[in-house]
């Protein structure tokens, strides 16, 4: 049997054996020492957080169209908000009247969202499209892996070997809850591995050392074992370095602003991601979810639109981000993390008779944080102008996760190809771009970004991007550890826009680290570190 098929056959997911007030945590992969080692501060400092509403967030009464409010009753009257009680955002577009939470962090610059998020050809059958919005494939196409999967293996090659290490003793990913998310698999096999049941697996381990045998024999059947024995060791790290980071927030100032535990599911999800994040674990990506939007029927009360299924839900997706971000701001960790909703579909323009809606296409995406450009992107939906009853595509959704990859954690373009399998366009969604520099430090540069060179290390030749929000005079050079210039590779006015420029080393160039520093204006300068390896 091959290890993939083992893998899939007995530890189809990534399971960290404990629980953190009362919920379970998944963890996966980390990163091999070397590649650790070059890529720190982009590892440890900026997070992502998904939240995965399960089932088909109906678009339509979260995001409300204002500007097309007769047509708005015309097609859904039995489920449709009183003009009234929408909440405004602009003169056009308000929100469902629960989400009074979501609508302060849109009016303190702390909240955008995507209208129209779609792909061409959407399927409507929840598994088919979850995996389409987890793997970013195309309709016709059956990917076993997944986007930020992809991603994690260009930016740390080689798991599993080298795990832990002391340059990144935490997990790249951790997922809240009990569904495990195709998103995080590798393209050459699962991040991590682990079981459904705990107990099974370590009863698993026990007897593979029975007889006072060190270790598995070399058979095919004793490689895969020692290969899970490892994974579950690591596992069991994994729980040791999230309990200390939980630790070390107890007893510090949080948000007033969460429910009671048990209240609001999501929200006890994001406070423990809240802690893990101020606790100082290094990891990148966390995913929580939100169910239960599959709303065929009771959609809302029959005596009052407001009220009903779809209101508790939304009203507890925007208790708890407006929670969580309130949190984040005490804990001083606001700038760090990025946050982004997504669901499989959204649901039809026209509800049905049982006060509900049925599957359909487009829907807006929030994106939060301090860093997000607030506002709206994209129009209302014509809700006159449909294909099969559905709304029209306006963004592909891996347009969001190309931005999200290329401005918030600096990803080039053969990063992005690799995560997404082919190049989508960027959208303008961060505002606050920052770059750590050699001592840690956050550097603000007006949104003129320095990215990861690619591949890293090299050897000979790298490739090394950047962007320019106006125009000016740019200097891209490279340095030696003992700060002399060893190459020029641009030195003139460039228009604003998005660069590359290949960095090739001459033979005279020993192995070691380098500088690369970008100068724009003035004074601007933003230095990144590169290995070259002979």
């Amino acid at each position: 049997m091959k290890r993939r098929e083992f893998i899939h056959r007995t530890v189809p997911v990534a399971l960290l054996p404990f629980m953190l007030n009362g919920l379970p945590l998944r963890a996966y992969g980390r990163a091999p020492l070397l590649d650790a080692m070059t890529k720190a501060a982009v590892a440890t400092d900026r997070v992502l957080v998904l939240i995965q509403l399960g089932g088909g967030n109906d678009g339509i009464n979260t995001v409300i169209a204002r500007d097309q409010y007769d047509a708005y009753m015309n097609v859904r009257r039995n489920i449709a908000i009183p003009a009234s009680s929408v909440l405004p955002l602009t003169e056009t577009t308000g929100l469902h009247p629960v989400m009074t939470g979501m609508q302060s962090m849109y009016e303190n610059g702390n909240l955008i969202i995507v209208q129209g998020v779609t792909y061409p050809n959407p399927d409507l059958s929840h598994f088919r499209a979850t995996d389409i919005w987890l793997s970013a494939a195309n309709y016709n196409e059956n990917i076993p892996s997944g986007w930020l999967g992809r991603y994690l293996q260009q930016e740390f090659p080689g798991y599993p070997e080298g795990y832990p290490n002391e340059v990144m003793p935490d997990p790249l990913a951790i997922q809240i809850g009990a569904d495990v998310s195709l998103s995080l698999k590798g393209s050459a096999g699962p991040m991590a591995v682990s079981f459904h049941d705990p107990n099974s697996f370590y009863q698993l381990i026990e007897k593979s050392n029975k007889g006072g045998e060190a270790e598995p024999p070399q058979t095919p059947a004793g490689r895969e074992l020692l290969y899970i024995q490892r994974m579950a060791m690591q596992s069991q790290e994994y729980a040791e370095q999230v309990k200390a980071a939980a630790d070390r927030t107890s007893g510090t100032a949080r948000s007033t602003l969460y429910p009671a535990s048990g209240q609001n599911y999501l929200a006890d999800q994001l406070k423990i991601v809240a802690t893990l994040i101020a606790g100082g674990l290094k990891t990148r990506l966390y995913i929580v979810n939100l169910y239960g939007f599959d709303t065929h029927s009771s959609q809302v009360d029959g005596g009052d639109t407001m009220l009903g299924d779809h209101a508790v839900l939304l009203q507890k997706l925007s208790g708890a981000i407006s929670a969580f971000q309130d949190d984040l701001k005490i804990l001083g960790q606001e700038d760090r993390v990025l946050g982004l909703t997504f669901s499989e579909f959204g649901r039809r323009v026209y509800s049905n008779s049982s006060l509900g809606t049925d599957h359909g296409t487009a829907a807006p995406m929030f994106l939060f944080g301090k860093g997000v450009r607030p506002g709206i992107v994209g129009t209302n939906p014509d809700l006159s102008d449909l294909t099969n009853g559905n709304l029209k595509l306006q963004f592909d959704f891996r347009s969001v996760y190309a931005s999200v990859l290329h401005q918030w954690f600096g990803a080039g373009k053969a990063e992005l190809d690799a995560a997404l399998l082919r190049s989508y366009e960027n959208i303008p969604i961060i505002r606050k771009s920052f770059h750590i520099d050699e001592q840690g430090n956050r550097i603000y540069p007006s949104d003129c970004r320095l990215y990861n060179n690619y591949p890293n290390p090299f050897n000979p030749s790298t490739k090394i991007s950047y962007d320019l929000p106006d125009d000016g005079q740019v200097l891209v050079q490279i340095f030696d550890m003992a700060g002399r210039r060893v190459a020029v590779l641009v030195n003139g006015y460039q228009p604003a826009g998005h660069y590359e420029v290949v960095f090739t080393a001459s033979a005279r160039l020993a192995s070691g680290a380098y500088v690369c520093e970008l100068r724009w204006g003035d004074a601007l300068a933003i230095r990144n570190k590169i290995l070259l390896v002979r």
